[in-house]
């Protein structure tokens, strides 16, 4: 419930970003520590990673800590600035400058500008509400994964500073208090506008081996194809302070696009903290065609959004699916325009991050050398509800040698992709044998086919995911897909006789049946030939069809034709 407060954040209080610790590390020796500003950059080849409450938290902070690079070192301008950047131990030195310059601005209690807030925002009456419309672990009537509930009453200064840099990144949608001076209110209400910036991405970034490492990899040049940087681009705390209410406009490039004001914040404290919140609607930003401003998200074509506003080619970003790990998703990651797939006129029906597409540029112009690897890390909020809350939170990475990006050599990225379609085909036999397992028992039931996908796809990862980060030693990826597809064999193979085992009596003795070659008896044995047939014809081995159709024209309707397991 809300409270009516008078002279909140009285008497020249200061948390000042730059100077007071509030950003949660990782140290190289498995520590975990809370720094500022200027303590991370300082030290950012001695942290591991940024952490937060959330894996939503890290991805929000890192964009806020890449936009701070990108304006204290104006660049990179192209690919020879960022080269003298990766090769200069000092290249964060200048920023001390930059926070003396901007100090008032990183201000997260200032009377008049405060970091990432509007100054003297309210409602018509007053009113002060719960913290728990920016804590994201504390969605409002539906807490979930919390120590907090059931609300969050206070909340110490750097924690806020965490949470208001998340909520304009993250921010659920639904109806909002109508403060005053913003001229969308009715009835005291702003009505739904959508999630933060961030909240429609399926966030991708870069990691290296520590935080220095992040941040210069995903420190994409101006001059980068495909990607627009205006001369005025700049961050929020370099713009004039934002007022109630919202404005209509384009980013201007990454540095205004990391730093997005989704909301209007008010933060409310005292001496020993934040006790609460005024949160409204600000700058408003459909997500069609960002993808000239935005590197962080892989983008699909979307046919449907082009007819229904009348653009020739749409492009949305392609969020995160939790029940798909990313590296079942690689392609989207590692696939470059070449290599996928495109539409009769030759337009892509996918864009990979840009992020990714700057550091194959790397790789490729030998900023980078074969055997270098990296983390493509992916992150997303899954909403539900209508946007109103957060259902889930998705986190994944997948490990890579940045051969596997190279433009010029797309052996590597090829082999990797069809060795996923490998495991997919080899996966998809074995939930064909469960359902036909399922069928000669006389049953009609899709779970036991979801369940044995499930597994298949669990017990492939971690060997697949050892495979992908090793692909880049080989001389030959064709050799070690082979490899590789002998593994799936093997492994998946184990699976299905382990499905045939649990199958049961009625399974064995079998029913007759109808298929799309007519009417036969199946049971146990000849789901696990079909099984064999299907897999070996996925996996290359060229007696499969063969087998495939014998096992078929073979058997006849007749209990006689059983073939047992």
């Amino acid at each position: 419930m809300p409270e009516t407060t008078a002279n909140d954040n009285a008497g020249g209080m200061s948390f000042d970003l730059t100077n007071e610790p509030w950003i949660e590390v990782l140290r190289d020796d498995g520590r975990q520590d809370e720094l500022s500003l200027r303590e991370v950059f300082a030290q950012a080849g001695e942290l591991r990673r940024i952490v937060g409450d959330l894996p939503t938290t890290e991805f929000a902070l890192l964009r806020v800590l890449l936009a701070i690079t990108h304006d204290a070192v104006d660049g990179p301008r192209d690919i020879e600035h960022w080269s003298r950047l990766w090769n200069d131990p000092g290249c964060f030195a200048p920023l001390g400058t930059y926070f003396d310059e901007h100090r008032s601005r990183f201000d997260l209690l200032h009377a008049e500008v405060p970091f990432f807030q509007t100054a003297g925002l309210h409602t018509p009456k007053g009113e002060v509400f719960s913290l728990n419309r920016i804590v994201a672990d504390v969605p409002n009537g539906e807490p979930f994964f919390s120590a907090r509930q059931p609300t969050v009453e206070r909340l110490s200064f750097a924690e806020a500073a965490r949470w208001v840099v998340h909520t304009h990144a993250y921010d659920t949608s639904g109806i909002k208090s109508g403060v005053v001076g913003d001229v969308r209110a009715k009835s005291g209400k702003v009505y739904p506008l959508g999630v933060g910036w961030v909240g429609n991405l399926g966030g991708v970034f870069v990691e290296g081996r520590n935080v220095r490492e992040t941040l210069l990899l995903n420190l994409v040049a101006a001059d980068t194809t495909g990607l627009r940087f205006g001369d005025g681009d700049r961050p929020a705390w370099r713009r004039e302070p934002t007022g109630p209410g919202g404005s209509e406009r384009a980013p201007s490039g990454v540095r205004d696009l990391y730093t997005w004001q989704s909301r209007r914040i008010r933060l409310h404290a005292d001496g020993g903290g934040v006790h609460g919140v005024v949160l409204g609607y600000g700058d408003p930003l459909h997500a069609r065609n960002r993808h000239v401003y935005e590197p962080m998200t892989a983008w699909r074509r979307s046919q449907a959004q082009e007819k229904k506003h009348g653009e020739a080619l749409v492009y949305l970003p392609r969020d995160h699916d939790p029940d798909r790990a990313a590296w079942r998703g690689l392609a989207s990651l590692v696939a470059d325009r070449h290599q996928t797939k495109k539409d009769d006129a030759g337009v892509p029906e996918s864009l990979r991050p840009g992020v990714l597409e700057w550091v194959a540029r790397l790789v490729t112009e030998g900023e980078l050398p074969r055997g270098f690897l990296i983390r493509a890390r992916t992150v997303g909020a899954k909403y539900g509800t209508q946007q109103s809350v957060v259902d889930e939170v998705v986190e994944d990475h997948v490990s890579m040698d940045v051969v596997l990006l190279h433009l010029r050599d797309r052996e590597y990225a090829q082999q990797a992709i069809d060795a996923v379609g490998d495991a997919d085909e080899a996966v998809k036999a074995l939930g064909d044998l469960a359902a036909d397992l399922q069928r000669a028992a006389g049953l009609e039931n899709d779970s036991p086919r979801v369940m044995a996908r499930e597994r298949g796809f669990a017990i492939l990862e971690g060997p697949y995911r050892v495979w992908l980060a090793r692909l880049g030693e080989a001389a030959d990826p064709y050799e070690r897909r082979t490899a590789w597809q002998r593994q799936v064999h093997q492994t998946v193979s184990l699976l299905g006789q382990q499905l045939v085992a649990d199958a049961g009596d009625a399974a064995w003795q079998g029913r007759t049946v109808t298929t799309k070659r007519g009417r036969v008896w199946l049971n146990s044995g000849l789901a696990h030939s079909w099984f064999k047939a299907r897999l070996g014809k996925s996996l290359g081995h060229s007696n499969a069809s063969a087998a495939l159709s014998h096992d078929s024209a073979s058997l006849t309707t007749g209990p006689s034709s059983k073939v047992h397991a």
